[in-house]
C-alpha cells in the first residue's frame, strides 16, 4: 500500500562543544528526516500482509480469552516480560535477581531501577489508554516515570525535546548517524498529528499500533527513552482499541531477538514501506502470542508442583503462601505476612520451610529487608524470551 516517504532536508549544524574528531568539529550541515502527516491517512492491509494481520489478531484474542480472563498472574508476568525485554534492547539488563530486589523495594542497581521504571511507565500508558484518548499529558507522564531513576535525565524528563538528537554515529554530532529525526521545533506538531492517528477507531487495530510505533520512533520526541515509550505505545493502542484487556503482547522480545532487523524495518518504514512494517509486527505478534500461551500453561502448572515439593499442612501458613505465589512471586516479610495471615514469627518459619523445600530462594539477605522469590516464576521470563527468539529466527 502506498505510504508517504519521509522527506529529507539539509539543516545548519552549529557545534556546541569542541569535542570529538576533526570531522565532528568541522560539521556544519546535517540531513534530517521529517515524517509526513499521518493523522488522516487510511490503511488497509491486503494480500499476505492482511492474512498475517488477521492471524495475529486471532492469536491475541485467543490468549486474552483463554488465559487473560482466567489466569490473573499472567497479566503481571507479561507486563514485566515486555518491559524487561524493551529495556534490554537499550542495553539495560540487570538480571532477574537484581530486578526482583527492585520490585520488592530492596537495595537495587541502577539498571534494575531502570527496568522497574519501564514497568511503571508501561502500566501508566496502558491505564491511560483504558480511560480515554491517549494524550500528550499521558505520554509525558509515562516518560517522567521512565526517567525517574536517572538523576542526569531530570531536566528532560516528562517534556518534549528542545534539542536535535540522532541515532548512531558519533557521540558528539550527527556525523554518520543512522537516523537524524526532525528538528525540535517540528516535534510538537508531529506529536499532535500522531496522537490524532493513535486515537482513531476506524483503522485495523494491530496495523494502527505498528504504524503508531514506527511514526513515534521516527519523530523521536524525547532526548532519551524513546524506544521504551514507543514500544509501550503499541500495548497502549491495543488496549485502547479493546483487543487486549488483561494481557500484554510480548512484542519487545521479538524485537530483542534481532535488533538489527528491527531497526532495518523501522528504516524501511521511513522509506514508505508501511506494508512490510505491519507484516513484521503481525508475524512477531503471532509468534510471541503463541509463546505466551506456553508460558501461561507453565505458570498454571506451578502451584501443583510447589505443593508436591513442600507438602504443606492443610490451613497452614505454608499453604496460604503457596496459594499466593503466582500473584506475588517476590516477597518480603510484610507482604508474606499479609498473604499468610499469621504473626511474623510463624511467617518466617513458613518462609524458611518453603526455602528448604526449594520453592523459594532468598535473593537478598539484608537484615532490614530480606527478600524471597519463587524462582520458577522468574525463570519463565527467560524461557519466554528464548522461546520467542527460536520462533522468530529468520521469520520476521
Amino acid at each position: 500500500m502506498e505510504w508517504p516517504r519521509h522527506r529529507v532536508e539539509q539543516r545548519v549544524w552549529t557545534p556546541r562543544q569542541r569535542q570529538g574528531s576533526r570531522a565532528d568539529r568541522t560539521l556544519h550541515s546535517i540531513t534530517v528526516s521529517i515524517p509526513a502527516s499521518i493523522a488522516e491517512l487510511d490503511y488497509d492491509p491486503t494480500g499476505a500482509v492482511g492474512r498475517a494481520h488477521e492471524a495475529a489478531l486471532i492469536a491475541i484474542a485467543g490468549l486474552e480469552a483463554g488465559f487473560g480472563e482466567h489466569l490473573a498472574p499472567l497479566a503481571d508476568f507479561l507486563l514485566r516480560s515486555e518491559s524487561v525485554a524493551s529495556s534490554k534492547i537499550e542495553h539495560i539488563d540487570a538480571g532477574w535477581r537484581a530486578f526482583s530486589k527492585a520490585v520488592a523495594g530492596g537495595k537495587a542497581s541502577n539498571e534494575a531501577k531502570a527496568q522497574l521504571a519501564a514497568v511503571r511507565a508501561l502500566i501508566a500508558l496502558i491505564d491511560a489508554a483504558g480511560a480515554g484518548p491517549i494524550t500528550l499529558v499521558d505520554l509525558l507522564a509515562a516518560h517522567r516515570l521512565l526517567m525517574a531513576p536517572d538523576y542526569y535525565a531530570a531536566r528532560d524528563a516528562g517534556q518534549l525535546r528542545d534539542v536535535q538528537n540522532w541515532i548512531g554515529g558519533s557521540d558528539y554530532t550527527p556525523l554518520h548517524a543512522a537516523h537524524v529525526p526532525p528538528p525540535p521545533e517540528l516535534v510538537p506538531d508531529l506529536v499532535d498529528d500522531l496522537l490524532v492517528f493513535v486515537n482513531r477507531t476506524d483503522l485495523p487495530i494491530l496495523a494502527q499500533a505498528a504504524i503508531a510505533h514506527a511514526q513515534f520512533e521516527s519523530i523521536h520526541p524525547f532526548t532519551d527513552g524513546n524506544g521504551r515509550i514507543g514500544r509501550a505505545l503499541i500495548s497502549a493502542v491495543l488496549h485502547r482499541r479493546g483487543l487486549t484487556r488483561k494481557v500484554t503482547v510480548p512484542l519487545a522480545s521479538v524485537m530483542l531477538a534481532d535488533t538489527a532487523g528491527y531497526f532495518t524495518h523501522l528504516d524501511r518504514y521511513r522509506d514508505g514501506e508501511v506494508d512490510e512494517f505491519v507484516r513484521y509486527v503481525s508475524v512477531g505478534a503471532l509468534h510471541s502470542t503463541e509463546a505466551a500461551k506456553e508460558a501461561a500453561q507453565a505458570l498454571a502448572a506451578l502451584p501443583a508442583r510447589w505443593r508436591e515439593m513442600a507438602r504443606p499442612r492443610a490451613n497452614s501458613a505454608d499453604e496460604a503462601l503457596l496459594a499466593g505465589l503466582l500473584d506475588t512471586p517476590i516477597l518480603n516479610v510484610d507482604n508474606a505476612q499479609q498473604i499468610a495471615g499469621t504473626v511474623e514469627t510463624s511467617t518466617y518459619r513458613a518462609l524458611g520451610r518453603l526455602t528448604e523445600a526449594g520453592v523459594l530462594e532468598v535473593i537478598s539477605d539484608s537484615k532490614r529487608n530480606r527478600i524471597w522469590a519463587a524462582t520458577d516464576v522468574l525463570a519463565e521470563l527467560d524461557v519466554l524470551s528464548a522461546s520467542i527468539s527460536r520462533r522468530v529466527a529468520g521469520q520476521v
